[in-house]
């Protein structure tokens, strides 16, 4: 393994163990075994690193969404929402970093791709699954922030230990008959 992949994986596993705040070049550099200044020789800064880091964790939702089983379009999108959410509850660090804007260079073209064919796989489940509205890309934005919200307030407290909300996964399973058991609205021009 090369140096830059080697500071990559160290960050990946700094991360996981002691969350955002302890990923810092000069903590990069420390755990991998190389010197401060290596992780400069190699990136721009700390905000390429955490990219670089952060492309990881959207090229693991993206491969878990290969890994949906088989069924119906609707099935297919129930099992992508779950997915989503034990990924975050799963990987709390990453989950924060990926969408941490101050912490990561957003247009950076590795993390832009692996973003958008994420977003761009869970729409065309969204608009295969014949969910209502007009444009299957903005439901599918809808619904993806309705699954974040859900795993950031599962994640920091605001959900988790409320009498309604016995588990993520009956927050979840109300999120999903919102979206799901409600009937296509009719788009046509007296809307």
């Amino acid at each position: 393994m090369g140096t830059r992949q080697r500071l990559i994986t160290t960050a990946s596993e700094l991360l996981a163990g002691e969350g955002v705040g302890a990923v810092t070049l000069r903590g990069i550099a420390k755990a991998a075994g190389v010197s401060h200044g290596a992780p400069l020789r190699h990136f721009s800064g700390r905000a390429e690193l955490l990219s670089a880091v952060a492309t990881q964790g959207f090229t693991e939702l993206l491969e878990r969404r290969a890994r949906l089983p088989e069924g119906g379009p609707r099935e297919r999108l129930t099992a992508a929402c779950h997915s989503y959410v034990d990924f975050a509850l799963q990987n709390p660090a990453m989950f924060e970093l990926m969408f941490r804007r101050d912490l990561i260079d957003p247009e950076g073209p590795a993390l832009a791709a692996a973003s958008s064919a994420v977003f761009d796989e869970f729409a065309a489940l969204v608009a295969a699954a014949g969910v209502h509205h007009a444009d299957p890309r903005l439901v599918a934005a809808s619904l993806w922030a309705a699954l974040h919200g859900l795993a950031q307030l599962w994640l920091w407290g605001g959900l988790a230990g409320a009498s309604f909300a016995p588990s993520p996964e009956a927050a979840l399973a109300v999120t999903l008959d919102a979206y799901l058991d409600t009937p296509p609205r009719s788009t046509g021009p007296n809307t």
